[in-house]
């Protein structure tokens, strides 16, 4: 059952887009997959929770953060066979860890925070807040973006992930994740 929730074993460098709403992680994820001619790992949970809006108009609850979990290292698996020397992820479990906590009183499941611990990733990407708020269905936070920013930073730091902060426009960011993803290359 848990199986679910791990990462397979790979060789291959892992990075993650990892912050707040709306703070250009799909749009680095994409730049940067181009750039090293590799794929990379959508957030499921978008997928999963607008199917969930638009048939039941309903948002994120508790128990929707497992099948979350489990789609997404599902997807990561998969394209992880697919990638090249790299392998983008928009998200990962610790993130999912993070908006249980933030949405739901400071609780996440123990399976999720398990696994949101154990998977490993080579360096994670934390995006500021600098870019214009975009809304839609899902994101509901705008007001709250300082607060979610330092969650996410703070979270990083207590668990010692390695990570780099990214902020500017697109090239200025796509740049400074390529400076730090090309040494992880080289090593």
């Amino acid at each position: 059952m848990e199986k679910k929730y791990r990462q397979e074993p790979s060789d291959i460098v892992k990075v993650v887009l990892f912050g707040p709403e709306s703070t250009g992680k799909t749009t680095l994820s994409e730049q940067l997959a181009r750039h090293y001619h590799t794929v990379w790992v959508p957030e499921y949970a978008r997928e999963y929770l607008q199917d969930k809006w638009n048939n039941e108009r309903k948002t994120c609850e508790p128990h929707d953060l497992l099948p979350i979990a489990a789609g997404q290292m599902l997807l990561e698996n998969k394209l992880t066979k697919k990638a090249t020397d790299v392998l983008i992820c928009d998200t990962d479990l610790l993130e999912t860890k993070v908006y249980s906590e933030a949405y739901y009183v400071g609780h996440c499941d123990p399976v999720l925070e398990k696994f949101a611990l154990e998977n490993h990733y080579d360096l994670y990407i934390l995006t500021y807040i600098d870019v214009p708020w975009e809304g839609d269905d899902l994101r509901d936070k705008p007001n709250q973006r300082q607060e979610m920013f330092a969650y996410f930073k703070n979270t990083l730091e207590k668990y010692h992930r390695n990570y780099i902060l990214v902020k500017g426009g697109k090239k200025k960011r796509l740049e400074t994740a390529v400076e730090h993803i090309d040494k992880l290359l080289k090593k």
